[in-house]
Formats: C-alpha cells, sequence, structure tokens
C-alpha cells in the first residue's frame, strides 16, 4: 500500500510535535555535552538545539535533570549556659555561685541595699547608714555590748552589764562625775566635791561633810555637833522652848532637837544626861518638879527619834543653876533652858 506523501508528512509531524511536547514537559535536562548551555542544563530545543542526553534519540525518553537544592537548614543558635539559675548567663555573670532563689543585679550578685558587703539575704540590719564597720549579721558593731553601736559610742569600753545613756557612758544621777555603779552617795547636792566613791568630802573626817562643816579643822578622833565643831561637856540645846510653866515642848524646837538628836546617833557610845533648868519666878519646889518634867520631855522626844533609853538620864535642877541674872527678863530666858551633859 503506498502512503502519499501528504500523509506521511502529517505523521512526521505529528511525531516531531509529540516529540517536542515529550521533551519541553521534561523541564529539565542534562547534556553535559551542550556547549551552548552555560548552565550544563537543557530547558528546551529551540533554545539550546540539543534534546535528550547521550546516547539518546530525539524521540527517547528524555534524562532527568538533578532535583533542585534543598534550602540549608540554619545552623543552631548555641544555648548559653546559666549554670547558677539567676537569670544571668554565665557569659556576663560576675557571680556565678549564687545560691538559689537569691535575687540578684544585673551582673548577677546578690543585692546589698545598704552596701555594707553583706547580702539583703543575711543582713539583720539592712538600713545600716554609709561608712559604717559590721558584723557577719550586716548589724554595726558593739564592742562593749551596752547597746549603743561604736559609732555613736562615746564611752566604747563600758564594763559589761552596767546601764548607760544614749551616749553610751554610764549614768551619773547626780552628775558628780562619779558613775552609779560606784557610786556610795548617788544623791549628793549639786556642786558638791566628792571622793571616789561619790560621797561629800570630810577633810578632818569628823563625819561632817566640808560643805556643812563650819569647824573644817576639827581634831581627829573629837566629836563634833551637826554643824562639826568640837561637842564641849556641856551642850545648851538653845532654842528649846516649852509653853509658859508647862513640860510642852513649842513647834520651834523641833529642828534643834532633831539635830541633837543626829549627834547621839553618829556617836552610839556616848551618854549623856539631860538637864532642865527654870528661872526663879516662882517656888524652889515647883522649879524642881517643872524642870524634871521638862527634862522627861526632851528624853522622850530622843526616844522617839530612835536613841536607846539607857542612854539617856533626864535630871531637873530647878533654878539652883543660873546662867544670867534672874533680876531681868533676859536673865530669866538664858535660865530656862536645856542642857546635854556628856557622861563619859
Amino acid at each position: 500500500m503506498r502512503i502519499s506523501s501528504t500523509v506521511l508528512g502529517s505523521l512526521a509531524a505529528a511525531l516531531i510535535t509529540a516529540g517536542i511536547a515529550q521533551a519541553q514537559a521534561a523541564e529539565v535536562y542534562y547534556n553535559p555535552a551542550n556547549a551552548a548551555s552555560s548552565s550544563g542544563q537543557t530547558t528546551g530545543y529551540d533554545l539550546y538545539k540539543t534534546i535528550g542526553c547521550p546516547g539518546r534519540g530525539i524521540l527517547d525518553a528524555p534524562c532527568a535533570g538533578p532535583a533542585p537544592a534543598k534550602p540549608a537548614a540554619p545552623a543552631p543558635v548555641a544555648k548559653i549556659a546559666d549554670t547558677d539559675g539567676d537569670g544571668i548567663s554565665d557569659d556576663k555573670d560576675r557571680c556565678p555561685g549564687t545560691p538559689s532563689g537569691a535575687k540578684v543585679d544585673a551582673q548577677g550578685c546578690e543585692l546589698d541595699g545598704d552596701k555594707d558587703g553583706v547580702v539583703d539575704r543575711l543582713d539583720k540590719c539592712p538600713t545600716t547608714p554609709a561608712g559604717r564597720k559590721v558584723n557577719a549579721e550586716g548589724c554595726e558593731l558593739d564592742g562593749d555590748n551596752d547597746g549603743i553601736v561604736d559609732a555613736l559610742d562615746k564611752c566604747p569600753t563600758t564594763p559589761a552589764g552596767r546601764a548607760v545613756n544614749a551616749e553610751g557612758c554610764e549614768l551619773d544621777g547626780d552628775n558628780d562625775g562619779v558613775v552609779d555603779a560606784l557610786d556610795k552617795c548617788p544623791t549628793t547636792p549639786a556642786g558638791n566635791k566628792v571622793n571616789s566613791q561619790g560621797c561629800d568630802l570630810d577633810t578632818d573626817g569628823d563625819g561632817i561633810v566640808d560643805q556643812a562643816d563650819q569647824c573644817p579643822t576639827t581634831p581627829a578622833g573629837d566629836r563634833v555637833d551637826a554643824k562639826g565643831c568640837s561637842l564641849p561637856k556641856v551642850i545648851n540645846l538653845e532654842g528649846v522652848n516649852f509653853d509658859t510653866n508647862k513640860d510642852t515642848l513649842r513647834p520651834e524646837s523641833s529642828a534643834i532637837l532633831d539635830d541633837a538628836a543626829a549627834t547621839l546617833k553618829r556617836y552610839p557610845g556616848l551618854k549623856v544626861e539631860i538637864a532642865g533648868h527654870t528661872d526663879s519666878a516662882s517656888g524652889d519646889a515647883h522649879n524642881l518638879d517643872l524642870s524634871q518634867r521638862r527634862a522627861n520631855a526632851v528624853m522622850k522626844y530622843f526616844v522617839d527619834k530612835g536613841i536607846e533609853a539607857d542612854r539617856l538620864t533626864a535630871k531637873g535642877y530647878g533654878e539652883s543653876l543660873p546662867v544670867a541674872d534672874n533680876a531681868t527678863s533676859a536673865g530669866r530666858a538664858k535660865n530656862r533652858r536645856v542642857e546635854l551633859r556628856s557622861l563619859n
């Protein structure tokens, strides 16, 4: 059978069309011998005038080119360690061994609010003033343990247990220069000179302090009265008065009798006679009785003040021992008297 040229032409055209279509469908062809390809790949017959792979016909199945390269995965970012878990990476942490849970600053170091060198976590005194020395607990030093820190303590070596003021110095209630802990006379009047025990000076050692001693050079061993003067054998209690013709002591007598009682207490071995005297205005018997009752009244006063009765004797002398002229009122006033007479 004779095939017409028209049919052959149509068949050839169809085959060529099919091959070209198949080649175009392959998207990428690889032919390293194709000098016209700058990339070593052929993507179209019309462009590079070649098709297929070496040794293959134009109508053979084309060979596929290499698969497109996948983009490289990004390199993993290395995580910087935080060994102590304080939120600051090790490369920035200046205090890499911070205890767990401790609050830290931007450099990874524990907070120290008052800058005393003791971190807040351990600081029992977190508001210490700047520049103060502190102990391991962050509290100011108190060398003598008196409750006043050394920075404020004006007496930093106070003995243990002593009471102190706000400046750390021992209390001195009477301001005599002797602290209360050593002061045997803690109520010394202001301005009085004192000895090392805080007691008023008594230069002549007679028991009357210099401040009150009117005889500051009394010979050693002398008994003295409340004024610091040597006691005479007979002491006239001038100023001790009674109601007229009675044995009732008048109020102004108390001060004189109190001084006399103090003298008797200062010398517990001293025994005295209380001698009562009158003027001559009445009869002898009356005056003797009145003087005895008045002597008894003074003795009772002393006993009531704590003087032992066995140290006292009361005796009335009436008008028998005048010291002045009974002819005048002034003389009679002097004769109406009470005396203390030393018996030893």
